[in-house]
């Protein structure tokens, strides 16, 4: 894809994003993204993120109960995802998601995340799928660092919720 140029050929997104995989000690996924993931990664073991992925246990949320995960250490969740989040943040010190737009919408939407790690890329495509389309639920951030700031112009911002929804005003002249 379109991000593979920047991971690869910038030190700083490279290492940036291989410091979170070496950290994570479970992956969260929603279905789309465990699919792809699952169909490429068992395939190379030769790779760090091939040998991180294989030993790490995978979540797949999916409402789905009779989905078939054929990669070791792959468990459905979503029956009451909110629940099953909880349990596994007392079992995993950091579990992170990758992709999974749908997800991480879900996640947002529900308030059932710690950090929210968005990278932007200086690239315009245009239409397609947004991480905050029209509808999506008002959530306030807070800042939890300076932006990391690649070579290729790349930006890592990191938030964390803020408890409440955001407050508006009015600008202008008293």
């Amino acid at each position: 894809g379109w991000q593979a140029p920047f991971a690869e050929g910038d030190a700083v997104v490279g290492e940036t994003v291989m410091a979170g995989i070496r950290r994570m000690d479970a992956l969260l996924l929603g279905r789309r993204t465990y699919d792809i993931f699952a169909g490429y990664w068992p395939r190379h073991p030769e790779t760090e993120i091939g040998r991180i992925f294989d030993t790490l246990p995978k979540y797949v949320a999916s409402r789905n109960p009779g989905i078939a995960l054929g990669w070791p250490g792959s468990t459905r969740i979503g029956e009451d995802l909110a629940a099953e989040l909880r349990a596994l943040r007392e079992r995993h010190r950091e579990m992170h998601v990758i992709g999974s737009l749908r997800l991480v919408r879900a996640l947002v939407a529900e308030r059932l995340f710690d950090e929210l790690r968005l990278w932007v890329y200086p690239v315009v495509l245009g239409e397609g799928r947004r991480v905050f389309p029209e509808g999506s639920a008002p959530t306030s951030l807070r800042l939890l660092g300076p932006p990391v700031t690649a070579d290729s112009g790349a930006v890592l911002l990191s938030y964390a919720p803020v408890p409440g929804i955001p407050e508006t005003g009015m600008m202008g002249p008293d």
